[in-house]
């Protein structure tokens, strides 16, 4: 695939001789994973520059004071909130560069006020459409990241009494084809453990993600002060008592505040016990400390490039075990358990393919010919 020349693009080769291409803004950067030249690159790549907070347009003169009851004094309100303020820093750094690029956009195409500065009492849905429709084309998936949050933003401004209503929830999103992260494969896996073996670092981390269903970030923090002896009722009605890891996910401590327990099944166990592991995580750098999050998923890139897997990624385990329980028969509320979804409607994602796989299986025969048809 041809190199495509954008703004703060830059490569660099890892040790294995794999080129990498990164956003880069300031001293701080973001891999781009997705093939070059692909709409999945132009989303990736939009979607890092506003994450790094690169695109924020300054104001123009003279109009550093915010007026009040206007779309940009909202925000700022919203930010101030305790609402905006239970999100973790990341969701925060993200929701604050996307809705203060919405704000400097020009009202109208050409002119010089911006929609940041339109009244409340103005607010219609056709602005909401304007901003959705500047980034439908090149990147629908940032698109209806604006939809999203303004319609968060609009949601609590009509609890406090700022809005009469949420003109967002007349706008529908932009409709494209795209799976996210790649889910991987059962052959994939498979690869990835013929060439990690256990009592590696690496097989070990795979079976965190893929027999947890955890995130990146919480992963890198496992240890065995997570596991508990934990009693419990089995199939035939005894008590027993088993391990259980017990956390609470990073990404909603400020929100739901759920905690997660979940068994620990004899496959991880065994991984566990064979493998080298530090004092508080289970998963270190090569001087013996922790993880960061950012620097785990560097680290990870390398050791699926080294298996010949460069199109996995982490998440992309996690998506594979919900697809894995799902194809067993789980069932939304389970899926929901175990993963920490608190909205069904990410679960039942994985439950439809599944329902839809099973039912087409059992259909069979009412397509199959019989055995008279076979014969004439």
């Amino acid at each position: 695939m041809a190199e495509i020349d954008l703004k703060y693009i830059f490569r660099d080769q890892s040790r294995h001789g794999q080129t990498r291409t990164y956003v880069r803004v300031s001293g701080k950067k973001k891999r781009l994973r997705a093939p070059e030249g692909s709409v999945e690159f132009l989303q990736e790549y939009s979607a890092a520059l506003e994450e790094l907070r690169c695109e924020k347009p300054e104001k123009p003169a003279g109009l550093e004071k915010v007026r009040q009851n206007t779309l940009e004094w909202l925000g700022e309100e919203y930010m101030r909130s305790v609402e905006f303020r239970r999100l973790d820093a990341k969701s925060q750094r993200v929701r604050r560069s996307i809705l203060e690029g919405c704000f400097a956009e020009p009202r109208k195409p050409g002119a010089p006020e911006r929609i940041g500065q339109c009244p409340l009492a103005q607010l219609e849905a056709k602005h909401v459409r304007v901003l959705r429709d500047l980034k439908a084309i090149a990147t629908p998936g940032a698109a209806n990241n604006r939809i999203k949050y303004l319609s968060a933003m609009f949601t609590w401004a009509v609890e406090n009494n700022h809005l009469k209503a949420n003109v967002a929830r007349d706008v529908k999103p932009v409709h494209y084809n795209s799976d996210g992260f790649h889910a991987w494969e059962p052959e994939e896996v498979a690869q990835f453990e013929a060439y990690w073996p256990v009592g590696s670092k690496q097989r070990l981390a795979l079976a965190l993600f893929l027999f947890t269903g955890a995130r990146r970030g919480d992963v890198v923090q496992f240890g065995r002060q997570h596991i508990r002896p934990t009693e419990i009722e089995d199939e035939d009605g005894n008590r027993v008592t088993e391990d259980w890891l017990k956390f609470t996910p990073k990404k909603t401590a400020k929100s739901s505040g759920v905690t997660l327990e979940l068994p620990v099944l004899d496959e991880l166990a065994a991984v566990i016990e064979a493998t080298k592991t530090g004092h508080l995580t289970f998963l270190t750098t090569d001087k013996g400390k922790p993880f960061t999050s950012n620097g785990f998923g560097n680290w990870w890139r390398e050791q699926c490039d080294a298996a010949g897997l460069p199109q996995c990624a982490a998440h992309g385990l996690r998506k594979a075990g919900a697809t894995i329980a799902a194809n067993r028969g789980a069932t939304t509320k389970q899926l929901m358990a175990i993963y920490g979804w608190s909205d069904p409607k990410m679960a039942e994602i994985y439950v439809k393919k599944a329902d839809q796989k099973r039912l087409a299986g059992n259909a069979r025969k009412l397509l199959a010919r019989g055995e008279k048809q076979n014969k004439v």
